[in-house]
């Protein structure tokens, strides 16, 4: 296996080396590897109360949030065990017992 790291547009995994930079034959991106180490220190979510969060951590839910499309709300104090961090506005992925898979924001949950 290849310890390149994948494509960080496309997520293609053969990525080749091409002098200091890296290519991708799919999507024709070229970086620098120091992109890729910037791009991973750069990702940081804060709590509500301005803790750092991290994949696999436990969170308790600080507000009733009502679940769009759907009668069902995530009531106030509802622990949600490993989490993982995405990009985007909700930037939470996560599994909530009786209600799913689901994405929250950051702003409305505090580290447990």
């Amino acid at each position: 296996m290849s310890d390149l790291p994948p494509c960080p547009q496309c997520g293609s995994v053969y990525t080749y080396p091409d002098g200091s930079q890296y290519l991708c034959p799919e999507c024709g991106n070229e970086w620098s590897p120091e992109d890729t180490a910037e791009g991973l220190e750069a990702k940081q979510v804060h709590d509500a109360n301005g803790n750092l969060l991290q994949d696999g951590d436990t969170v308790t839910v600080i507000k009733d949030l009502k679940v769009k499309g759907s009668s069902l709300v995530v009531k106030v104090g509802t622990k949600v065990k490993n989490i993982r961090l995405v990009d985007g506005d909700h930037d939470i992925d996560c599994r909530i017992d009786g209600i799913g898979a689901m994405q929250l924001k950051s702003e409305f949950v505090k580290k447990a």
